[in-house]
């Protein structure tokens, strides 16, 4: 690759001072103490890449693919580096010369085709029993025996048989008065299905129109933070045209999910900057300004924290609440779900509720799991010191890794996202 083909890292590089502060938050540097592994290290790395010192070899592959893109560096260096975005950029160009994994291209393959993503979790709804033991009370399933990439043992989300999306038709009358659009997510759509059903009843309580667009796609986080630009750019091209076809008619876009929230108000408008499409850019960062996240919009623009107050059920069991890194470290989310929560649950907070629980992305729940795993036993800890009975964070793919964390440390405590938890506040 000629070096003006190359993202400019030198200029990441070049304004890094090597203090070191971000090697103390540093998630893949709490479990694998390597310089090499550490923000600054990487950054280092870049440079050396961009001025042609350093091969992109799979030794070099191996070092890029350990982040776990948490942005806890970006949240304390001195010259906010944008190190989680340097690092996606470099992942593409190892995709392009290593290529993409097949189970990687596969799964990439269905985000792209709705009705295909449709299909395969039907299908694996009705095969499930068979290669799977369910866990009810954690909403999740077991593997019975070892099967290709994933480890024996280990909760996964479960399979819905109906996906949200399916379940709603595209306008629901709750009087009239406001309107709101649903952007549910894939996990949240086909696995944790609970989420929306319980958004739905809590714009019911609230009097607020529902509109699911049929036809939104995967917000692309996945594919982003894999490498595949072009899974990336054909998803949220589709997303911001069909975006632009009913945003002036909804209040707002409401999102129960961190991770695709902050892709969709943030890394969009990021994404297209860099592959240089302005035009792309400015469309992403006008729709931005509707977008949001659940807990954000309920505290801030209505009146349900009155409304829990006022006639919500008060629960006896403590809960505690994880900080999503996509929440609170890239949108400054974190007051907003516990002024909603206070009202009816006792918020038990744990040593370290902003500490990344250690998902990391494809790469990382499959290749790198055992880097997942390490990273997730910390935050189990804290969960467990805490002794509540249900922990929560509006983020799937938090879900997905803290209760597989929960259930390997054997952990009590199960995952509810806050507005589940509000939803059963409000019911009789």
């Amino acid at each position: 690759m000629k070096p003006e083909e190359i993202f400019n890292f030198s200029a990441t590089s070049d304004e890094c001072i090597k203090c070191g502060k971000c090697i103390p938050v540093c998630t893949i540097h709490q479990v694998n103490p390597d310089e090499t592994t550490s923000p600054r290290g990487f950054i280092d790395l870049l440079g050396a890449y961009q001025s042609g010192d350093l091969e992109l070899d799979k030794q070099a592959k191996d070092i890029f693919e350990s982040c776990f893109l948490c942005t806890q560096c970006v949240n304390v260096c001195p010259n906010s580096l944008p190190t989680d975005m340097v690092i996606e950029e470099v992942r593409a160009d190892i995709a392009d010369k290593f290529g993409i994994a097949w189970f990687k291209r596969a799964f990439f393959t269905l985000l792209r085709h709705r009705w295909l993503m449709d299909l395969m979790m039907k299908l694996g709804w009705v095969f499930k029993t068979c290669g799977f033991q369910e866990d009810i009370q954690r909403g999740g399933m077991i593997p019975r025996f070892k099967l290709p990439i994933i480890k024996s043992g280990r909760l996964l989300p479960s399979l819905s048989k109906t996906s949200f999306l399916n379940k709603y038709p595209e306008e629901i009358d709750n009087g009239g008065k406001r309107r709101v659009a649903i952007f549910i997510g894939c996990l949240a759509n086909y696995n944790y299905t609970g989420i929306g059903d319980s958004l739905i009843e809590i714009l019911a309580e609230l009097g607020i129109d529902a509109f699911i667009p049929k036809q939104q796609q995967c917000c692309s986080a996945p594919a982003y933070f894999t490498g595949d630009f072009y899974t990336v750019e054909t998803l949220t091209k589709q997303n911001i045209e069909y975006f632009e076809t009913f945003i002036d008619d909804v209040e707002a876009v409401i999102i129960p999910e961190a991770t695709c929230s902050a892709m969709i108000k943030h890394d969009w408008e990021v994404f297209f900057r860099n592959q240089n499409m302005p035009e792309w850019a400015e469309r992403a960062k006008k729709l931005s300004k509707k977008m949001y996240m659940a807990t954000e919009w309920f505290e801030k623009q209505t009146d349900l924290k009155e409304r829990l107050a006022a006639k919500g059920k008060r629960f006896e069991d403590a809960i505690t609440y994880h900080d999503a890194c996509h929440a609170n470290l890239v949108q400054g989310i974190s007051k907003e779900p516990r002024e909603l929560l206070k009202q009816n649950y006792d918020i038990t907070e744990m040593s370290d509720s902003t500490r990344c629980c250690g998902f990391g992305g494809v790469t990382m729940q499959t290749e790198k799991y055992h880097l997942a795993e390490a990273a997730g036993k910390p935050k189990t800890a804290m969960i467990k010191e805490t002794k509540a009975k249900i922990v929560s964070a509006e983020c799937s793919a938090c879900r997905m890794q803290i209760s597989n964390s929960l259930h390997q440390e054997g952990v009590e405590a199960v995952f509810k996202n806050p507005v589940e938890l509000i939803a059963d506040a409000l019911k009789d």
